[in-house]
């Protein structure tokens, strides 16, 4: 897919301030012809985030970013959902331990949680929403959305990747999140699935315009 036209001399802000999302984000459209600035460089605080669900985070963070940069946005909320754990830690996924939780305070959280229903493995999804806007009062911002599914587990193995990958089990590669390449990985993930659709939706956009 040729996007270079597109995105020629862009600049986006990536309105996230969670270091991990940003690096996958920035990898997978390293191709393109992109420039990115980042909440932290232009001082923009993040928004209270009080929506219900991913969607409503999303739309929140983008339209946040937009107004204070001045700037096509992407806004990125993204969660793991447990089915046993009545879709928990959801769009509580960063904060699930607590406000300020560490990731690896998170991960034994979950584990806890499983623990205590008896389980050492339950079926989960990673979901991300992304939205696209061109600008804050955007009437029709693109919006992408993408599940990757597989299982937690209680054992946590892996180095690579953030948040809850260490305990997400991967069927098809018989591995966990943390122990795929970088490359693999943004290949099939949520993350990497939604950017796809993201991608295929501006250039439908492009052509139209």
């Amino acid at each position: 897919m040729n996007l270079s036209h597109v995105f020629t001399n862009q600049t986006w802000l990536l309105a996230t301030s969670n270091k991990g999302k940003t690096l996958e984000i920035e990898s997978i459209l390293a191709p393109f012809n992109l420039q990115f600035e980042n909440l932290q460089q232009l001082r923009i605080g993040s928004p209270d985030e009080n929506g219900l669900t991913f969607i409503e985070n999303a739309l929140i963070k983008a339209q946040n970013g937009a107004k204070h940069s001045g700037l096509p946005t992407l806004a990125d909320d993204s969660g793991l959902v447990v089915e046993d754990l009545d879709g928990a830690p959801g769009i509580y996924s960063s904060r699930y331990a607590h406000d300020e939780a560490t990731d690896a305070e998170n991960i034994q959280h979950l584990i806890h949680q499983l623990q205590s229903r008896g389980l050492e493995r339950a079926k989960a999804h990673f979901h991300c929403t992304l939205v696209w806007c061109r600008h804050a009062k955007d009437p029709d911002p693109i919006i992408a959305q993408a599940r990757w599914f597989g299982e937690v587990i209680t054992n946590p193995n892996g180095q690579e990747g953030f948040g809850y990958d260490p305990v997400f089990w991967v069927p098809e590669q018989q591995c966990t999140a943390a122990q795929l390449s970088k490359v693999i990985k943004n290949k099939i993930s949520h993350r990497g699935q939604a950017l796809s659709i993201l991608l295929n939706e501006l250039r439908e956009v492009s052509k139209r315009g």
